[in-house]
């Protein structure tokens, strides 16, 4: 589990699992509500379909770092084991960039 959250496609990973587990089943349940039971024109039933879908994402990436933890805490790592492994990769990949941006922005 912890590699999934911390290698390169977690983001990928996270995004498909929300999208395949929770976004893409509400988005299609509210367009046939619509559709079916109320009646609703086509337009409107697939604008408020698609809009579920723009928005349930939107919100789902927003608090993915946080979602991710929390997975990884509920298999018994500590919180924020993701994020400073990721980060210590990130630091690995490339540490003269780190070193460029620490004595841009980082100096008093």
């Amino acid at each position: 589990m912890l590699r999934t959250a911390t290698d390169r496609s977690w983001l990928v990973r996270f995004t498909l699992r929300v999208l395949l587990r929770a976004v893409l089943p509400a988005t299609a349940a509210i367009t046939l509500v619509l559709l079916l039971a109320l009646d609703a024109p086509v337009g409107l039933a697939l604008a408020c379909g698609s809009l579920g879908l723009i928005v349930g994402m939107y919100y789902a990436l927003s608090y993915s770092i946080e979602s991710v933890e929390g997975l990884v805490a509920r298999y018994g790592f500590a919180p924020g084991t993701a994020a400073r492994m990721r980060e210590e990769r990130k630091e690995a990949r490339d540490p003269e960039r780190e070193a460029r941006y620490a004595e841009r922005w980082r100096s008093n």
